[in-house]
């Protein structure tokens, strides 16, 4: 299971958190967010050491201007409270993992 993000909770969700955590912006009418929906569920229903996250682009714009997310979906993951690799596209799970987690 995923947890939703929002101004309110990202710095304890995820700038305070002790294990890595993957961030997906997405937003409701983006296609290729609705495609990456059920890798990122996977992910979540999978991976116990890592946490991972969505936060809706259109409800939380001044999140995505911070961390410079221009194109959707993108996927960070953040270590430590930093980031520490980034996606953008839809990617299959074993790519993105490789890809954030390596």
């Amino acid at each position: 299971m995923h947890i939703e993000l929002t101004s309110e909770n990202f710095e304890t969700e995820v700038l305070k958190s002790v294990t890595p955590v993957i961030v997906d912006f997405w937003a409701e009418w983006c296609g290729p967010c609705r495609m990456m929906a059920p890798v990122i569920e996977e992910i979540a229903d999978e991976r116990s050491d890592i946490k991972v996250c969505k936060l809706n682009v259109d409800d939380e714009p001044e999140l995505a201007n911070r961390y410079e997310v221009s194109a959707i979906p993108t996927v960070l993951c953040f270590k430590d409270g930093e980031v520490a690799a980034s996606s953008i596209g839809y990617k299959p799970k074993e790519a993105l993992l490789a890809e954030l987690l390596e």
